[in-house]
């Protein structure tokens, strides 16, 4: 799907096209058409490379464009990653295809794809090459001294929700899981509702432990959501039964809330004229209040939703597994249920876990409001009506929680007073996971929602965590359109995928004390991709996509390589012994560098993904 890490991508990528230099073998020199970058060490020169007949002026064998080539498209196979936890709590890891069933709006699939992943270690540095002639000798690329980042975790504090002692004991939980539980490749950000209190991602935990010191409650809008001040006393959930769903028995409670927080003098002599004019004013006092706390609460809602797709936009760009986990005592979202949709629909479409962790622990309903606030008086006689409707609220607080985590894929911790324990299940990285697939039958482009399901043939009792639906996406893809798809997908990832025979390789060298050259080589095994026959030649197209990201994933820079490839008989066969080698280059800095290889092919939309890092000291 064309989502917004894609768009970003191929504009980072789309101004970096760079020159090809197109290797034979070890110490060869491919005698087909080529440019040279004047920034690269030259190539070595030919060591006994029989020559190779020129092909056709107006049909180069081998040529590089800058611009993408439309590749075919391979089927639309829709993913889901599904996580099997045991009644401990501990990730089941020996299952089988057969023993999954699918279900795409209530009817069965068949699963296409599957694959087990367990926790992956740290990507492998590069294998570095030879050195080159002709240029400054450079060096291998050794094992990096840093882990490279495999998963982020966004920890996002809803501090205008929490009141003060929630809030202090999920900063303690928080505190306890960075120092038990986050691995060596786990990068960790703190963010807030308020956006007053923030740490992008980082593995540098004494800084995430004082930014998680600094958190407090706060208020959007400078007015708490219950105040001593207020008459008629009126919660969010009261105000949505009246100004929302237009409810006449909550708007008669309040109205005599409000008579009995504002009472009219006394006048024994009042008629029945006079208590019908004090009632409307009470009416009218309420229904104010009512559209004074609607506003206040959407306000609020509105600014979690916010934040959430913020940070789904922040993590969008980053490779390898990322969960954002929301701490919240919950919330309520009336006419809001589109911009729930919005938030699910993204996270889904970014491949983004929302887990959810209740800060309120086990609680039992809070019937008669937050004794920490001082409230205005209200009418006894109506104190049923409001405990069942904060019970209900509080009800809707926490299926809210449940919903968001449901519907992305995440996991809700609730009930639950071990905050720790609950953000080690949320946010710690599970020991596997399932990646299933399937190709929807009859799948109509109009972008509406299609529920799944994700069922368990065993009869063990297995929980099942996984995504609750997708989008259909509302026009086709063009075969462009896919395959740019494909490749983004891969690029922002960790996972490794090796349809291609593709050997990741790096070098660099220092141009000075403060600048490198870092080259990134992407080896290709010809004699295992397939070529079609046109017009007497062997035709195929690999598009080449090199990222650097730093060491905390952010990303820093990308390069795109289009190689055409129309071969004579005689040269794919020598290529088919020696490979091609495609070389990228970058100008970095001194410092710890990820690197991701993506090669897609346009006959079989054949893909590889690689990995690596490297360290250049300063």
């Amino acid at each position: 799907m064309n989502s917004p890490a894609a768009r970003r991508l191929r504009l980072a990528v789309g101004i970096l096209f760079g020159i090809l230099l197109v290797w034979v073998g070890a110490g060869q020199v491919a005698p087909l058409k080529a440019q040279s970058s004047q920034n690269d060490p030259a190539p070595p020169s030919s060591q006994g490379a029989p020559p190779a007949q020129a092909p056709a002026a107006d049909v180069p064998e081998m040529n590089t464009h800058d611009m993408p080539v439309p590749l075919e498209s391979r089927v639309n196979l829709v993913p889901v990653r599904v996580i099997v936890r045991d009644a401990n709590g501990h990730a089941v890891a020996n299952l089988r295809k057969e023993d999954f069933q699918l279900f795409e709006d209530g009817k069965p699939q068949v699963i296409s794809n599957f694959l087990l992943e367990k926790l992956p270690s740290a990507p492998q540095p590069a294998t570095g090459s030879q050195p080159e002639s002709g240029a400054a000798k450079p060096e291998e690329a050794h094992p990096a001294a840093f882990l490279p980042p495999s998963r982020f975790v966004a920890l996002l504090f809803d501090d205008p929700g929490l009141n003060q002692e929630d809030l202090m004991q999920a900063r303690n939980a928080a505190n306890r899981y960075l120092n038990t539980s986050v691995a060596p490749t786990d990068r960790v950000a703190v963010f807030t509702v308020s956006g007053l209190t923030q740490l992008d991602f980082t593995d540098d935990r004494a800084k995430l432990n004082e930014t998680l010191g600094h958190l407090q409650t706060r208020t959007l809008t400078g007015v708490p959501m219950v105040t001593s001040t207020d008459c008629p006393p009126m919660e969010y959930i009261e105000a949505d039964l009246i100004q929302n769903q237009h409810d006449p028995q909550a708007l008669a409670v309040a109205t005599q809330d409000d008579l009995a927080c504002d009472p009219p003098p006394p006048n024994p002599n009042a008629t029945a004229a006079d208590i019908a004019i004090e009632t409307e004013r009470a009416k009218e006092a309420a229904e104010t209040m009512a559209v004074s706390k609607a506003e206040l609460g959407d306000s609020q809602t509105v600014a979690i939703f916010r934040r959430i797709t913020e940070v789904i936009r922040r993590m969008a760009v980053l490779p390898g597994q990322r969960n954002i986990v929301l701490i919240s005592p919950g919330f309520i979202y009336p006419n809001r249920e589109s911009d729930f949709s919005k938030i699910v629909d993204s996270a889904i479409r970014e491949n983004i876990f929302v887990s959810t962790l209740d800060a309120r622990g086990l609680y039992t309903p809070d019937l008669g409001g937050d004794i920490s606030q001082e409230t205005a008086v209200a009418d006894p006689a109506t104190a049923g009506y409001r405990s069942t409707w904060r019970t209900a609220g509080q009800a809707r607080q926490t299926d809210t929680l449940i919903y968001l985590a449901m519907d992305t894929g995440g996991y809700a911790f609730h009930g639950n007073n071990d905050l720790g324990e609950g953000l080690r299940q949320v946010a710690g990285a599970p020991e596997a996971y399932y990646y299933i697939a399937f190709v929807p039958h009859n799948l109509n482009f109009d972008g509406r929602f299609h529920s799944l399901k994700v069922t368990l043939v065993p009869k063990e009792k297995f929980s099942v965590q996984a995504r609750r639906g997708y989008y259909a996406p509302k026009h086709g893809e063009t075969p462009a359109e896919a395959a740019r798809r494909d490749i983004d997908d891969a690029l922002f990832s960790q996972e490794e995928q090796h349809g291609l025979p593709v050997e990741l390789q790096t070098q660099y060298y220092k141009t000075n004390a403060t600048d490198a050259k870092l080259a990134i080589l992407a080896h290709v095994d010809l004699a295992h991709v397939r070529f079609d026959k046109a017009n007497g030649r062997n035709q195929n197209d690999l598009t080449v996509v090199t990222a650097i990201f730093d060491r905390n994933g952010n990303f820093i820079t990308g390069n795109q390589k289009i190689v055409e490839m129309n071969l004579r008989d005689e040269t794919l066969q020598r290529l088919s012994h020696t490979g091609v080698t495609v070389r990228t280059s970058f100008d970095v800095k001194p410092g710890d560098y990820v690197v991701r290889l993506v090669v897609r092919d346009s006959k079989a939309s054949a893909l590889s993904a690689e990995n690596g890092s490297v360290e250049i000291p300063y």
